[in-house]
């Protein structure tokens, strides 16, 4: 899940909301969010700069700086290349490697965080004991609902366990959903993509499944998918398109080949039925 306006710059992913990356993940840029919840054995290439809380589970390795203007919890066996920089208090686990040291303005309590996953077991029972059913089904929802619609309007970026993300890939396994304004680059593989509007991808698409885009896209590469390619009004793909079907609007455009299997369908612009009033008009 990348939520609307995430930016990917030369180094950094920037993204207004919160971040969340599941266990065995590769992303070869830093980032700079709201707050961070980073799983077990993550690398991150770059900085982690955060407005909120970090929370870093145990194995992983962050190969810059990690700031946050809260609270910091590193689990066992971290290692941070650069430097830690903690305005409020860290809770830190046993074997943690800082190799440019480290500031906190707040305690220091050297023991073993809880796990990111139990942490967020003991977040939703709490909510329960709370009577907040509604903002539990709320986080349960934007976890899991595959809908665009439900899960375009979340300000969390959601990376799964095994991802890669570099700039020349962004690889997930399972589906992806993009939101809108956003800039992306990287030749993205899942299994089906759902994509929203007025987004800049620098790369190719590649997926199992279907691949739907919204309004005014731009896709600097290819798009090949063994299921459906539907491609919204004023969306406009620079390369080729290999699908099984593809249904296009005829405000998009396509730069190279389109190939389907089982043919192309050229959707027209509907429209809008007059009323009886404007058709008493027009008589007059």
């Amino acid at each position: 899940m990348v939520p609307d306006n995430t930016k990917m710059e030369e180094h950094t992913i920037v993204v207004e909301g919160d971040v969340i990356v599941g266990n065995h993940s590769d992303i070869k840029y830093g980032i700079h969010t709201n707050s961070a919840i980073l799983g077990e054995r993550v690398e991150l290439a770059g900085d982690l700069i955060c407005k909120s809380d970090v929370r870093i589970d145990i194995w992983s390795r962050i190969g810059g700086n990690v700031k946050t203007d809260t609270d910091a919890y590193l689990g066992e066996f971290v290692n941070i290349d650069g430097k830690l920089i903690v305005k409020g208090d860290l809770d830190i686990g046993n074997d943690v490697k800082i190799n440019g040291g480290f500031e906190a303005k707040g305690w220091i309590v050297i023991r073993n965080p809880i796990p990111v996953i139990v942490y967020l077991f003991l977040y939703i029972s709490e909510l329960l004991r709370l009577g907040k059913d509604e903002e539990v089904e709320k986080a349960l929802n934007d976890l899991s609902e595959d809908n665009v619609e439900t899960m375009s309007s979340a300000a969390a970026m959601i990376i799964p366990n095994g991802s890669s993300i570099s700039i020349d890939s962004i690889r997930v396994p399972s589906h992806a959903v993009i939101g809108s304004g956003c800039r992306l680059v990287g030749n993205i593989r899942s299994t089906s993509l759902e994509m929203g509007d007025s987004n800049i991808l620098y790369g190719s698409i590649r997926t199992i499944d279907d691949v739907n885009l919204g309004k005014d896209n731009s896709i600097h590469g290819n798009i090949v998918s063994r299921g459906m390619v539907r491609i919204s009004e004023g969306s406009h793909v620079l390369g080729e398109i290999n699908a099984r079907t593809v249904r296009i609007h005829e405000s998009a455009r396509v730069d190279g080949v389109m190939r389907a299997s089982e043919g192309i369908v050229f959707e027209r612009e509907e429209k809008a039925e007059l009323s009886d009033s404007q058709l008493m008009q027009l008589d007059v």
